[in-house]
């Protein structure tokens, strides 16, 4: 194999062979390309793209770079969900526990997060004492006695993702298509999942802002898990304005336990549920997982999965000291919430990250105590700034600024799901 004629082809439009990407692929993990050839590759693949069955080769290769977690000792059906993230997405959370209760096993292999939020190992870690990285055979453990874990992936698993997600960024080929589906569908099969419901968020507030782009990636990720005998399907959820009220480590998860105790905000709610219930169709499980919130054994179980990796629940989720509030400037209806700058501010707060390095602070944050379509006066606090850095308030309450546009009447109620992909 020679890399310049890998590059060469891809430049000039040209399919790569089976045998191209697989070698490309085991060298470059093992750090036998030179960074300005793999570099090239991926640009010309930014630009160029790549076709369906290049793009299955490629995501099986990065898959065989590592190992691939086996989930065939699990009794129970398997399914998970992925969401490509947004403001105030904590639905992991409670999604898993609630469906693990209606009889499935759900492994959910999560990250840290990069940008304006946290990830869901940065919510769970602000849990006295919880591990996130499990040994595979605890997992499986886990799987069949409790039904779901939320955990880190381990190095092994598909760590040709790891090293190219890193690469992408800094030569500024993050946005590509085929790019950032083979590294989700990549980690997503190799946790051995037999099912997969995708949430690919849409709007200010996440990363895919047009819905068209959202749409190619949510139809190519659903064809690779497909193709790949994952039986998959997406959801387009709209993130134009926050998912519930909460935007902050710590807060998001007791907003997601209030989930689990049903007095969760209605937005996270409904979109719980409605992804609970397409996994569980996947998953062939006829049961409402409405039920298992009101008996309360999805709070058990998100009791058991915590308490298996070690978290401590007789102590309180920490909470800062120093909470601030951002109050309206006149009274009517808040007809628009915009998510991007509420994260921007928790952004600003220490809540995210500027680089993966970055230590992310468990209880700075936002909460949003009213949301569109709710009647505000004036002077009425609207938002609660959590604070544990008293340096970073101004630039936070700087970013709130027009966060809320307050009109004489309310705005039409917006569309949680914009699009269901098969």
């Amino acid at each position: 194999m020679n890399m310049v004629d890998i590059i060469v082809a891809k430049r000039d439009k040209k399919s790569l062979s089976k045998e191209q990407i697989q070698w490309f692929i085991e060298n470059f993990t093992n750090n036998k390309i030179p960074d300005e050839q793999a570099g090239a590759l991926l640009m010309a693949v930014f630009f160029n793209g790549l076709v369906e069955d290049e793009l299955d080769t490629w995501v099986k290769a990065m898959i065989d770079s590592g190992e691939r977690l086996d989930l065939s000792k699990v009794s129970k059906p398997t399914v998970d969900k992925h969401s490509t993230g947004g403001v105030g997405d904590k639905v992991s959370l409670p999604l898993v526990p609630i469906v693990a209760a209606c009889g499935a096993a759900v492994p959910q292999l999560g990250g840290r997060g990069l940008g304006t939020f946290g990830g869901t190992i940065d919510k769970m870690e602000t849990i006295a004492g919880w591990q996130a990285q499990i040994p595979n055979e605890n997992l499986v453990k886990q799987l069949n006695e409790i039904g779901g874990f939320i955990a880190q992936p381990g190095d092994n698993l598909a760590p040709a993702d790891r090293k190219m997600y890193s690469f992408r960024d800094v030569i500024g080929c993050v946005e590509s298509i085929p790019l950032i589906s083979s590294s989700i569908m990549s980690k997503k099969i190799a946790e051995g999942t037999a099912n997969l419901v995708l949430d690919v968020k849409v709007g200010r507030g996440a990363f895919m802002k047009d819905i068209s782009q959202a749409r190619h990636l949510a139809e190519t990720m659903v064809k690779i898990g497909n193709n790949a005998g994952v039986k998959t399907v997406a959801l387009l959820t709209q993130m134009n304005t926050p998912l519930g009220n909460a935007a902050g480590n710590a807060l998001e998860v007791t907003e997601s336990i209030d989930v689990l105790q049903g007095k969760g905000p209605k937005d996270l709610t409904d979109l719980v549920l409605i992804l609970a219930r397409e996994m569980l169709q996947l998953a062939n499980i006829d049961k409402d997982p409405q039920s298992v919130i009101q008996d309360g054994s999805a709070l058990k179980v998100w009791n058991e999965m915590v308490k298996a990796q070690g978290g401590d629940l007789s102590q309180a989720i920490p909470v800062s000291n120093d909470v601030r509030h951002f109050l309206a400037d006149k009274s009517g209806y808040i007809s628009d919430l915009d998510a991007f700058k509420v994260g921007l501010s928790a952004w600003h707060l220490g809540a995210g990250r500027t680089k993966k390095e970055d230590e992310v602070s468990k209880t700075a944050g936002i909460v949003c105590l009213a949301k569109e379509g709710d009647k505000v006066e004036k002077d009425q606090p609207i938002f609660e700034i959590h604070v544990d850095d008293p340096a970073r308030f101004t630039q936070a309450e700087v970013a709130l600024q027009g966060a809320a546009i307050i009109s004489p009447e309310p705005a039409r109620e917006r569309d949680l799901i914009l699009e269901r992909i098969a």
